[in-house]
């Protein structure tokens, strides 16, 4: 279960601005920072990659007071012009994907496929939001009053705050920022400290479109501590709305500090994500869903599978078969042609490893996996075996995220048990059932089915498009991001009333007249 590494090239970090010590602040041009400097180490091989020069705290505010002023101009532009530069700055995305795609996989760990899937979400989000440029639909309403006429209309919102986690370290900003820059906002951007030099990247691939126009700081940029710039952006009232994604309970300090000065949030949190098999199922497809849905990015998705609630007839068939599939899966440089690259870091394995110790307590057998490995040439990394692992759904290991490649196998009687169990857990993201009975299927897409706001028939857990609204309920967070009508997040609602009359009537006949 290795793949050997080969000697990389690294070219793709000069094309994208990467040097051997980064700005960690841009506000339409790149600053020179005072916070302390953060060493970035390929989780791949260990190596150093670069060094960021961390944002202070005047810094922040250098930052944030150039998001602002560039939102107070921004808004000014027709939201089809807005576009147009969305439009040109997902070009330049196209144009530099295969490098994209690579710092995401040398300096997060996901397979380069992965890398390139994440540019391309990027990408489609770019193109997604072009067109909704044209589509800021507001509505009309019938007034009550006569020669009165009523309108519902959208308007931006102000400077976006988007704390992003490492493990989408491009396109969870571009779901937020294309679509914040439609509707008139700008965007200041607090990437993970795990995986800097992605978000350096990006901005300056985006800011080749926006800097020759003046509006370079539409896209801002803060790199910091989480104490220093993550308490600053969220205590920050030019700041009206704050997107994070991140632990639920990150998004609990997130959400109680932003509400605290009447701030929106748009939270997206832990995933405990199940899928249920029955024994009606296609065993192969689902074999390959939970394989893809757990394995891969080393089981570091917010959307990767956890549980498998399967029916106990087709529990032994199932379970063979994934034990097959799971010897199959090579493990090395993520670069270099394996299907599953390392953990972020050693404490990701070590995390991991302590929840295999919690099963093995609890009384559960590993049936695969779950050791440390050490790939030819990527002794430095941190890599690991995938494991699978017999367990009971209300054992406390299994009701918490383990963000690693670790999957439980619970047994159930039934759909009815099945959709119990998968209800069960405190979080609520992405749920999926392979069944071939049409009213299973229904049962679990229905009010009375899987409680999760993502609910798939006959796919996978992880793996979302852009076009429908991505977010979860529970711990999860609640907030929606991406396709479908998350573009309102992003502006303000306004009622209007015109009274294009000769009188003054009031709502509800109330009748206030003075002599």
């Amino acid at each position: 279960m290795s793949a050997t590494a080969s000697s990389i090239d690294l070219s793709f970090l000069a094309e994208l601005g990467i040097s051997e010590v980064n700005s960690g602040a841009y506000a339409g041009e790149w600053l020179s920072c005072n916070g302390p400097l953060l060493d970035v180490h390929s989780p791949a091989t260990g190596e150093l990659i670069a060094q960021v020069q961390q944002a202070d705290a005047d810094d922040y505010e250098k930052v944030a007071s150039a998001a602002h002023a560039a939102f107070l101009r921004w808004r000014e532009l027709p939201a089809p012009a807005r576009g147009e530069y969305v439009r040109q700055i997902g070009e330049e995305f196209r144009k530099h994907k295969d490098a994209l795609g690579k710092i995401v996989t040398w300096e997060m760990g996901k397979i380069l496929q992965e890398g390139l899937g994440e540019v391309q979400e990027a990408i489609d989000i770019a193109d997604f939001a072009v067109g909704q440029s044209r589509m800021l639909y507001g509505l009309s309403l019938h007034s009550e009053r006569p020669q009165h006429s009523m309108k519902e209309q959208w308007h931006p919102i102000g400077t976006v705050g988007i704390i992003s986690a490492f493990n989408f370290p491009a396109a969870v900003w571009a779901w937020n920022s294309m679509l914040a820059m439609i509707c008139g906002d700008s965007s200041l951007w607090k990437p993970s400290w795990k995986s800097p030099l992605t978000a350096i990247a990006m901005t300056n691939v985006a800011r080749k479109v926006l800097e020759p126009a003046g509006f370079g700081a539409v896209l801002s940029l803060v790199v910091g501590e989480d104490q220093v710039v993550g308490e600053a952006l969220t205590g920050d009232a030019r700041i009206p709305l704050v997107s994070a994604t991140g632990s639920s309970r990150m998004g609990k300090h997130v959400a109680a500090k932003v509400a605290g000065r009447f701030g929106r949030t748009i939270l997206e949190l832990g995933g405990n994500n199940a899928v249920i098999v029955l024994e009606d199922a296609d065993l192969e497809m689902a074999a390959r869903a939970i394989m893809f849905g757990s394995v891969g990015t080393a089981g570091q998705r917010c959307t990767s599978t956890r549980r498998v609630l399967v029916q106990k007839g087709v529990r032994e068939p199932l379970v063979k078969r994934l034990l097959e599939l799971y010897g199959k899966v090579t493990i090395g440089n993520p670069l270099s042609g394996a299907l599953m690259g390392p953990l972020i870091d050693q404490d990701a394995v070590d995390m991991t490893r302590k929840a295999i110790e919690r099963v093995k307590e609890l009384g559960g057998q590993v049936l695969c996996g779950g050791e440390q490995v050490h790939p030819e040439g990527c002794e430095g990394g941190f890599y690991m075996t995938p494991a699978i692992a017999t367990a009971e759904n209300h054992w406390d290991i299994v009701q918490h995220e383990t963000f690693g490649p670790i999957l439980y196998i619970i047994e159930v009687d039934d759909l009815d048990h099945a959709i119990q169990l998968h209800n069960d857990v405190p979080q609520g993201l992405s749920s999926a059932i392979f069944t071939l009975n049409m009213r299973a299927a229904e049962k679990f897409l229905s009010a009375v089915g899987s409680d999760c706001g993502i609910a798939n028939v006959n796919i996978g857990t992880s793996g979302a498009e852009i076009g429908g609204a991505f977010g979860g309920e529970k711990e999860t967070g609640g907030g929606r991001e991406s396709g479908s009508d998350s573009w309102k997040a992003y502006m303000r609602r306004q009622t209007n009333t015109i009274n294009y009359g000769t009188e003054l009537p009031l709502a509800q006949g109330i009748e206030f007249d003075v002599d």
